[in-house]
């Protein structure tokens, strides 16, 4: 089981904020893994291998042997499930690790607006001009109200050590911060320092193609 390889099902683009997320998790649990790509502009992800695969046609999808799982947040439960160590991806505590799931849910639910004016391509690609819209600000405020309210004064992290929801939090913020938008600033130092770790920078070092512009 532990030498057992794995593979990620991704975007052929490499901007997907949630294969980023499935990304990271293999990196920070040190698994040998291969990427696989598809076409999305293609609908590969809609052709019928993939989505026997996938069952939802939706990427990320992780296989490992003979089981298939889309869904980062999940990817990354099975992940730490399967072999606690090295480096664990949620925390030890359940109220804690309760809040990280928590935090995922409503980053993935909530928040569309946002990610709609300030996708996450701008990452890479460079910012947008057009200001957010009333309804983007009111999100970015709950936004940083809850960022707040969980990053402790002082902390690195959410919650004492590392977890994946550090990086799920970070992704939603760096839309703003390397978007140039107003973010406090503790919140940019803290979207930096998750940007800095191994696993983020190897996925940012992958080499992409800016989209064509229309």
């Amino acid at each position: 089981m532990e030498s057992a390889k794995f593979k990620l099902y991704l975007g052929a683009d490499y901007v997907s904020a949630f294969a980023m997320s499935a990304f990271v998790a293999l990196k920070e649990k040190q698994r040998l893994f291969e990427l696989v790509t598809l076409d999305l502009k293609a609908r590969e992800n809609y052709q019928a291998n993939y989505r026997d695969l996938s069952l939802t046609c939706k990427i990320p999808t992780l296989v490992h042997e003979a089981f298939a799982l889309s869904e980062s947040s999940a990817i990354a439960e099975y992940l730490d499930e399967l072999s606690p160590g090295p480096q664990k991806l949620y925390p030890q505590d359940p109220r804690q690790r309760a809040r990280a799931r928590q935090l995922q849910a409503w980053l993935r639910s909530d928040l569309l607006v946002v990610r709609k004016e300030r996708p996450f391509d701008l990452v890479y690609f460079g910012k947008k001009d057009t200001p957010l819209s009333d309804d983007a600000r009111a999100a970015v405020e709950r936004l940083f109200f809850v960022a707040d309210r969980l990053l402790g004064e002082g902390a690195e992290h959410l919650f004492g050590d590392w977890s994946i929801a550090d990086t799920d939090l970070a992704i939603m913020l760096n839309r703003l911060v390397a978007n140039g938008d107003q973010v406090p600033s503790r919140l940019a130092a803290y979207v930096h320092r998750q940007w800095d770790r191994d696993s983020v920078r190897a996925w940012m070092d992958i080499a992409r193609k800016a989209p064509a512009i229309a």
